[in-house]
């Protein structure tokens, strides 16, 4: 008789699981930028531009006249600005009881506002629409990068100043000093040229690498020699010599920024190199 084979025994098969499928990985956080804190501390605020007149008033409330709003993006309304100086806020509707209403005044182009006026501290820093305008509030830490970013540009262009060649130091004292240059001497010019590059660094780095100054010197001093001649009009050009005509001067534009960009043509080119002949 037969014997029946033992049946197989079924094997589960287990699946390993790593520790990173059975443990979801956590999710970060996304950090909310936060508002910078306010510092309880006096403040400064300066009026902007040239003049700094004895005594100078902005506007402190809301009125027909002088518009005083700020709109809150969180509440997404516009509120009512109005200094008052026994209320806590700077908006009117957060104010209660009874106001009295203060004045913002500038002396001598300054103001100095003690810690104790939070009010009036923060509607000038936060909330005035004059605010970037009229005024700005004195910041220590940036009027110092200013003022490196300034040692910075006289640095660079006291060393262009003292590289640079006679003829291309005469070309930018033109642009400041106009005809008078005509009667400094070599050294005088280096001297001017380096005095001008430490009173106005930006500007002078300016003309010092812009390539049309030294062709807009050589069309001066050659109307300067009577090489050329510029119309009464200034609209036109010719030579001094037989009155040819040379260029007609685009409307609205200098004379001699557009013959400087004339010389820079293909035309203009010999042209160019003739007048050099005559006035070196």
């Amino acid at each position: 008789m037969a014997t029946k084979k033992p049946a197989a025994k079924k094997v589960e098969k287990v699946e390993e699981v790593t520790q990173e499928q059975a443990a979801p990985m956590p999710t970060e956080k996304i950090k909310k930028p936060t508002k910078p804190e306010w510092e309880i501390k006096d403040r400064v605020y300066y009026l902007t531009g040239r003049h700094s007149p004895l005594t100078h008033t902005i506007p402190s409330r809301h009125t027909r006249k002088h518009s005083l709003l700020y709109f809150d993006p969180e509440e997404g309304i516009q509120k009512e600005l109005r200094y008052a100086t026994n209320q806590v806020s700077p908006f009117k509707n957060d104010q209660k009881g009874e106001s009295t209403l203060g004045h913002i005044m500038f002396r001598n182009g300054d103001l100095m506002v003690p810690k104790e006026k939070q009010n009036l501290q923060k509607l000038l820093s936060l909330y005035h629409p004059f605010k970037g305008r009229m005024y700005e509030e004195f910041d220590a830490q940036e009027e110092a990068y200013d003022d490196l970013e300034m040692l910075d540009l006289q640095t660079d262009a006291a060393v262009f100043a003292r590289e640079m060649d006679i003829d291309d130091a005469e070309a930018i004292l033109r642009v400041e000093m106009g005809s008078a240059v005509n009667k400094l001497s070599s050294k005088e010019i280096k001297r001017d040229l380096r005095l001008f590059a430490r009173s106005n660094p930006e500007l002078f780095l300016e003309l010092a690498q812009d390539e049309n100054v030294g062709l807009r010197n050589t069309a001066i001093k050659a109307a300067e020699a009577g090489v050329i001649a510029l119309s009464q009009d200034q609209r036109t050009f010719s030579w001094g010599s037989n009155g040819r005509k040379l260029m007609t001067v685009p409307f609205d534009e200098n004379p001699y920024s557009a013959m400087a960009a004339y010389f820079k043509t293909d035309e203009g080119g010999e042209i160019f190199r003739s007048i050099e002949k005559k006035i070196n």
